[in-house]
C-alpha cells in the first residue's frame, strides 16, 4: 500500500485508481505528488486515475479488474462508478481448488478469556435467557413478558446478564415442507443452541401454527409446562392455547414461572478461564466504504488469523459479497471437497437472485457508492480481506452450525441482520462488524464490536464505535497493530472485561430469519 503525499492510497502496484485519503476530498488543481495533480473535486474515499485508461480499458484495483472503462478516463480525473462498467463474474467451472499452500505460521499460545463454559464444551462469552418463539403470532405476548421478567425477576439472579426474547416473522403462513423451509427451521433451532444461552432451551408457541413449539427442541426430551403446582422444573416449552390456561394473566404467569427455573439454572454459571481456542468468531461489514478494504477489513483478518494460530473459530460470509471474488477464495480451501461446496454455495445464490429476477448490480447500496465503492466487485474484493490469509477448513449452509475449528465460510445474504442472525445460529459468540459509512447495528445476544474503517467516522461516532481502524489510513498505526489492538480487545468483551459500544447504549436489532422458502 503507497500513500501519495499523504492524500491518496494505492493498493497495489499494478492499479491505476487511487482512493482519496484527505477528509474534505481534493480540490481541482491539488498536487498528489509524482506530477499528479486532481482533474476536479474528488470525495474523501473515491477513486482517481493514476494514468490515462482508454475506453474500455480494465480498471484495476486491488490487483484485480474492478470493471472496464465507460469511456475515456485522464489521469487525476475522478473515477466515479458512472465511468465504471460491471464486468462478468468469474465463471464458477474450472476454478483452481486447493492449490494454495498454508502459511507457515507458528501456533499462537497462551492467550485466554475468561468465559462460561457449557456442558456440550462450547463456551459462552454472556450468560443470557433466550425465549424462543415458534410463531409470530405470540411475539407481543413474549415482549410483555420479557419485559416483566426484567423487572421483577432478572434482580434477583445477578449473574444473569440479560433476557432475551427471541422473536421472528416466521412459523405459519408458510410452506412448511418446502425443501427450502429448512433453512429457517434449522436456523431456529440452532440459535437456540447458542453458547451464551447456556443450554437452557426455553420455547413459547401458540399451538396451532406449522411450526410446532416441539420441532425446535426435537434433539432433546420436550418437556412441556402445563401449569399445575407440580409442574415440571426441566419444562422447556409452553404454548398459550394449552387447556390449562383461562386468560391472559395465566399465561404470562405460566412463562413467569418457567423462566424462573431457567433462571435459576443459568445463576449458578460462573466465568473461568478458556483458551482462545474457545473464541467462534462472525466477522461481518455494513455500511461499508472504499476504506473498509484498506483499514478495518484487513486489521480485521489480521486479527482473524491470530484467533485461528490460537485454535480459535471465524466464520466469513455474506455471498453476494465474495461472489466476484470466488476465485482467490477456491485455492485456499483446504482440500477439493471444502473447494466444491464453496462453489456450489456461490452457484445456489445465483439461482436464487435469478428466481428473484435480481442481478448483481442490486449491490452495493446508496451508501456504499456515496463511500466510494463502484460496484459489487470492487466491493467483494474489499469484503474477503476479512477473511485473512488461513486456510478455509469448511463452508456451512444457511442456518448450521459450526463444525470444524479454524476459518469457515458461512453462507449467507449480505444483509446485515439476517447474516447476524445466520452467524448466531452457527454458533459465535462474539461478533466484529466494520463499517465505513456507521451503523447503529448491534444484538443482544451476543457482544458485537464495531470497527471504523475512516477516522472521520470514528471522531464523528466516538460513542458508537469500538475501534477506529481509519488511523491506517492516515500511517498513525499499521494493519499489524490494529489487528493485535482488535485481537485483544475481543479477548476483554469476551471476558466480560469490557463491554461493547451497543450493549453499554442497549442498542439491539431484531433477528431476521432468511427465509428462501415460499409464503402461503
Amino acid at each position: 500500500m503507497r500513500a501519495f503525499e499523504g492524500k491518496i492510497i494505492k493498493v497495489h502496484p499494478d492499479d491505476n485508481v487511487a482512493i482519496v485519503v484527505e477528509a474534505g476530498g481534493l480540490v481541482e488543481g491539488q498536487a498528489l505528488g509524482d506530477g499528479l495533480v486532481a482533474a476536479g473535486r474528488i470525495p474523501q474515499g473515491h477513486k482517481l486515475a493514476l494514468r490515462d485508461i482508454d475506453i474500455d480499458a480494465p480498471i484495476v484495483r486491488y490487483g484485480e479488474v474492478i470493471g472496464n472503462a465507460v469511456a475515456a478516463i485522464a489521469r487525476g480525473e475522478h473515477v466515479d462508478e458512472a465511468r465504471v462498467r460491471l464486468p462478468e463474474a468469474p465463471a464458477l467451472d474450472d476454478l483452481p481448488l486447493a492449490t494454495r499452500p498454508a502459511p507457515d505460521v507458528e501456533p499462537l499460545e497462551g492467550f485466554t478469556f475468561e468465559g462460561y463454559r457449557n456442558p456440550d464444551g462450547s463456551v459462552g462469552t454472556k450468560n443470557v435467557l433466550g425465549i424462543t418463539t415458534s410463531v409470530q403470532c405470540v411475539a407481543g405476548t413474549v415482549d410483555y413478558v420479557v419485559a416483566r421478567i426484567k423487572r421483577e425477576l432478572l434482580p434477583r439472579y445477578p449473574n444473569v446478564d440479560d433476557v432475551v426474547g427471541l422473536n421472528h416473522t416466521y412459523g405459519c403462513g408458510v410452506a412448511i415442507n418446502a425443501p427450502a423451509a429448512i433453512v429457517p427451521i434449522r436456523t431456529l433451532k440452532n440459535i437456540a443452541l447458542n453458547p451464551n444461552f447456556g443450554n437452557e432451551v426455553m420455547v413459547i408457541g401458540l399451538g396451532c401454527e406449522k411450526l410446532q413449539p416441539s420441532t425446535l427442541v426435537d434433539d432433546r426430551p420436550v418437556r412441556n409446562y402445563t401449569n399445575t403446582e407440580a409442574a415440571d422444573p426441566d419444562a422447556n416449552v409452553l404454548s398459550l392455547q394449552d387447556d390449562a390456561f383461562h386468560g391472559f394473566g395465566e399465561m404470562v404467569e405460566g412463562i413467569m414461572a418457567m423462566a424462573e427455573r431457567h433462571l435459576e439454572r443459568l445463576n449458578r454459571r460462573r466465568r473461568e478461564t478458556c483458551p482462545a481456542s474457545d473464541l467462534v468468531v462472525g466477522m461481518q461489514c455494513g455500511g461499508s466504504d472504499a476504506f473498509s478494504g484498506v483499514t478495518a477489513n484487513p486489521a480485521v483478518g489480521f486479527a482473524t488469523d491470530l484467533i485461528v494460530r490460537a485454535g480459535g473459530s471465524v466464520m466469513f460470509s455474506e455471498v453476494t459479497e465474495v461472489r466476484d471474488a470466488i476465485h482467490l477464495l477456491t485455492p485456499r480451501t483446504i482440500d477439493e471437497q471444502v473447494g466444491r461446496a464453496l462453489i456450489e454455495q456461490m452457484a445456489w445464490y445465483d439461482d436464487y437472485l435469478s428466481q428473484g429476477q435480481a442481478d448483481r448490480s442490486a449491490n452495493p447500496s446508496p451508501g456504499n457508492k456515496k463511500g466510494g465503492l463502484s460496484n459489487v466487485v470492487e466491493k467483494a474484493l474489499g469484503s474477503i480481506i476479512k477473511s485473512g490469509s488461513s486456510p478455509i477448513v469448511d463452508v456451512i449452509g444457511p442456518g448450521e452450525r459450526l463444525r470444524r475449528k479454524g476459518l469457515t465460510f458461512a453462507a449467507t445474504p449480505a444483509s446485515d441482520f439476517i447474516c447476524g442472525t445466520l452467524q448466531l445460529a452457527a454458533g459465535m459468540n462474539l461478533q466484529v462488524f466494520t463499517t465505513g459509512r456507521g451503523t447503529p447495528y448491534g444484538l443482544s445476544m451476543v457482544p458485537v464490536l464495531k470497527v471504523s474503517s475512516n477516522s472521520t467516522l470514528g471522531r464523528r461516532w466516538h460513542d458508537l464505535i469500538d475501534l477506529d481502524a481509519g488511523r491506517i489510513a492516515t500511517g498513525d498505526a499499521s494493519i499489524e497493530a490494529v489487528g493485535w489492538e482488535l485481537f485483544r480487545l475481543i479477548l476483554d468483551v469476551a471476558s466480560g472485561r469490557r463491554q461493547a459500544a451497543a450493549d453499554r447504549l442497549g442498542i439491539h436489532n431484531d433477528l431476521a430469519l432468511f427465509n428462501p422458502a415460499p409464503v402461503t
